[in-house]
């Protein structure tokens, strides 16, 4: 069986880094320790020179728009900018055309990625007002979860029937997520910019409809439900330091039935933003003011935020250069998400090993991922090596995505992802990829 030696690089795992090799066996870790010596071996040799060496990221919330949107992206050509990006396993979303919300449909999607993704994955279950029957038809074994829109639905998926709602969160032991914002508030505030300024709403007002009030209103709502019903649940791409209190720091992450995530452009980019950047970065949620930004952080360092993810999106670049109404929400990061982190781990706003527990570690306890997330014997052998001297700027010519732009273009970020494997094999080399081997499906300890 075939193996690969990985020598003097900074290994980054719970917590600690210190200089050394890791030996991988087929698909798997075999060996981490100080110093590995094989002789009369048939072995691949990387020398990392002092790289740092990290477990592959796991996304837990991205939108890779396939089926029915491959106009803006596909799994092929997104999980390829994963990779690239340090990124070895996604969880899907359901909203895509047609939606995720029976158990063929979703079952389509894994059999798609299967031939297709560079990256392992995994995909999430779409609730709706009226399939409760199929949702509890889930694996929990072989799906990620059940997500549900509290808000900024696509289709038929927003769920607002309180009395679903409650029937859902009583009667599945499956993790939760859930989009929260206020459709009530949102909708309130829309009508009242409009009264101003018709179909020309400055994109700089964005904040302003979906804001801080809808946010709360419904995360509260939906920590409240499911503290009544004893339900697992996961919130999704927290935008406000307001709604940070309503999580706790004072219990194990593996103790927690309420867990809350935060994207990398809340840590990013603050109101500011909008004049320069304009619809490039609308997202849902919002991105809010510099003290939301400062209040994420803070949360986020003191764990009551427990993992860090993209909400990668794509739109094409003609849909997004429409007015701040007809402007689509969302943007693509899956290949800067981590480059971003680096360097504000370089500035010294959070530390690697923080980085790592909050993007690796975290996502494969939240969401029990069987041998991922960790560099552990007899773990999979998803690895990323990372040079964090090692200068480039985004520009159009570099970005991988299908949508073709970023909106990170003309960041210059100091550290580069040098090489990726996922589950054993060097999938992407200093800028090539290896179109022959595919990720896997990951599976739950549950």
């Amino acid at each position: 069986m075939k193996k690969t030696l990985i020598k003097n690089a900074k290994i980054v795992n719970e917590n600690s880094t210190f200089l050394g090799d890791v030996l991988i066996k087929g698909n798997f870790i075999e060996k981490v320790n100080s110093s590995i010596e094989l002789e009369g071996e048939d072995v691949a040799i990387i020398d990392a020179n002092g790289q740092y060496l990290i477990p592959g990221a796991i996304d837990d919330q991205v939108h890779f728009r396939e089926p029915g949107l491959t106009h803006k992206a596909n799994i092929e050509t997104e999980s390829r900018a994963a990779v690239a990006g340090g990124i070895t396993t996604f969880i899907e979303m359901p909203n895509t055309v047609p939606q995720a919300t029976t158990q063929d449909l979703l079952e389509q999607k894994f059999k798609t990625a299967s031939k297709t993704s560079y990256a392992n994955f995994s995909f999430m279950f779409g609730g709706t007002n009226d399939n409760l029957e199929e949702l509890l038809k889930t694996d929990a074994k072989n799906v990620a979860g059940i997500k549900l829109f509290l808000g900024s639905s696509t289709g038929n998926m927003l769920v607002d029937n309180q009395e679903v709602l409650e029937k859902i969160f009583s009667s599945t032991d499956m993790l939760i997520s859930v989009h929260c914002e206020d459709e009530a508030t949102i909708k309130k505030n829309l009508a009242e910019q409009k009264a101003i300024y018709g179909d020309e709403i400055p994109i700089e007002l964005h904040p302003i409809i979906r804001s801080e009030e809808a946010c709360y209103l419904s995360s509260s709502s939906a920590i409240a439900l499911a503290k009544k019903t004893g339900a697992r649940l996961h919130v999704f791409h927290l935008s406000t330091a307001k709604e940070t209190v309503l999580f706790r720091n004072d219990i194990p992450l593996e103790e927690k039935k309420i867990t809350a995530e935060v994207c990398v452009h809340h840590l990013w980019f603050s109101d500011k933003d909008y004049i320069e950047k304009g619809t490039h970065i609308k997202w849902n949620p919002a991105v809010k003011s510099a003290s939301d930004r400062e209040g994420l952080w803070e949360a986020l360092l003191d764990d009551r935020i427990d993992v860090i993810a993209t909400d990668h999106a794509p739109h094409t670049l003609e849909e997004k250069s429409n007015n701040y109404i007809s402007a689509p929400s969302g943007g693509p990061l899956v290949q800067h998400a981590l480059p971003a982190l680096l360097n504000k781990s370089l500035e010294g706003k959070i530390t690697i090993e923080k980085i790592v527990e909050k993007m690796c570690h975290n996502p494969a306890k939240l969401f029990q991922i069987e041998k991922r997330g960790f560099i552990r014997e007899g773990y999979f052998a998803d690895l990323v090596l990372v040079d964090v001297n090692d200068p480039w700027t985004v520009s159009k010519e570099n970005v991988l995505y299908k949508c073709g732009w970023s909106p990170f273009e003309g960041t210059t970020f100091q550290s580069k992802i040098t090489r990726t494997f996922v589950n054993g094999h060097l999938i992407y080399d200093q800028g090539k990829f290896n179109d022959t081997i595919k990720g896997k499906r990951i599976t739950f300890n549950r």
